[in-house]
């Protein structure tokens, strides 16, 4: 089994420093206690080590979830087009379903992966997802696999510029996901950030690889009204800012 190593979630600043010592100790007898799990699990099939993530599909709690989960699998499996890794999925659902999300934004719909994990959560919350794609043939198989998984009603396609689209907007959200042209990422931020509720999140793709846009990175590390975190750096990187209450 390949090794499990373990990162802590650090503000980007400390991104590269060493963790105080009384955090590392807690955070390596945690990553012990997760890897003395992993042999079991494994033999059951649930959990794969991958780098410093445990890769594979969540533990199904109804019919439903399994249903939904499988068609997860079957488009991440076959996908044409790049999408977020498995555990950035997994983060999207965790991340929108402990907040309670009602009303999501995502740019960048591709052919449906990430918006899949996004309404896995709102099928719980009750909540509608609004999603931007600028390619028709990608949309078209987006809009396929979210009636696959029996979820389309709580989702909102829409084809165009997200840039000129989102400008419709006028409802608060509780969370935004950014996954478009990364030299847009500073506009997404700027048009969007007024409708984000307090205690709501952005989330942003790609903080890692490829090589996020500075202006984005120092909007969302200066600002004083925000606070961010970057986690799964050791692939594509995902920061979750907070807009805080």
């Amino acid at each position: 089994m390949p090794a499990l190593h373990w990162w802590p979630f650090f503000p980007f600043s400390n991104a590269m420093a060493k963790p105080p010592d009384p955090y590392r100790r807690r955070a390596l007898g945690a990553a012990a206690g997760l890897a003395a799990l992993l042999p079991a699990a494994s033999a059951q099939g649930q959990l794969r080590g991958h780098g410093n993530a445990v890769e594979g599909l969540p533990i199904p709690g109804s019919a439903e979830e399994r249903r939904i989960l499988n068609v997860i699998e079957e488009v991440y499996r076959n996908h044409r087009y790049l999408s977020v890794p498995p555990e950035d999925g997994r983060l999207l659902r965790i991340l929108a379903e402990s907040i309670g999300a009602e009303r999501i934004v995502e740019l960048g719909t591709s052919t449906g992966y990430s918006g899949l994990w996004l309404l896995l959560a709102l099928r719980k919350t009750g909540g509608k997802l609004v999603t931007y794609e600028i390619d028709e043939g990608r949309q078209a198989i987006a809009r396929e696999n979210f009636a696959r998984a029996g979820l389309g009603t709580l989702a909102t396609l829409v084809l165009g510029d997200a840039h000129e689209e989102i400008a419709k907007l006028k409802d608060p959200l509780d969370l935004v996901f950014i996954d478009a042209d990364k030299q847009g990422y500073p506009d997404y931020l700027k048009k969007l950030l007024p409708l984000i509720r307090p205690g709501g999140l952005i989330v942003a793709h790609n903080m890692a690889s490829p090589p996020p846009d500075p202006d984005y990175v120092r909007a969302i590390t200066t600002d004083p009204a925000l606070d961010t975190v970057f986690v799964n750096m050791d692939s594509a990187g995902v920061g979750i800012t907070l807009k805080k209450r």
